[in-house]
């Protein structure tokens, strides 16, 4: 068996207590997928969708800090997910909420080693 095997795989989740976390941020994409295409985003409630992106940022930055790289965060290609008016929006009030301004964004911006 091979460690791509499905089987491994599953195993390899089951015996690690935070396993399920794959298999859950698939399910969330889904059910958020649906709830986009049928306007019904209100049925989330805002603190939930709140812990979602504080958790979100915070394993972003700990994987890309810890582990010495960065990656894509964000699924798809280019904007087949997440369109650019999305993701600035997002940005936007995540500066706002730490009474961060774009003069600090752009301070703190770098680009990624593997980018020309």
């Amino acid at each position: 068996m091979s460690s791509s095997d499905p089987d491994v795989r599953q195993d390899t989740l089951r015996n690690d207590p935070y396993g399920w976390i794959e298999d859950t941020t698939a399910e969330i994409e889904k059910a958020a997928d649906k709830l986009l295409e049928t306007g019904e985003a209100a049925r989330v409630s805002d603190e939930a969708v709140a812990r979602m992106m504080t958790a979100a940022i915070r394993l972003y930055v700990a994987k890309s800090d810890g582990e010495e790289r960065t990656f894509r965060p964000l699924t798809g290609e280019r904007d087949e997910t997440v369109t650019a008016t999305e993701a600035l929006s997002a940005v936007s009030e995540i500066l706002r909420a730490l009474h961060l301004g774009p003069m600090e964004l752009a301070l703190w911006y770098r680009r990624r080693p593997d980018e020309d």
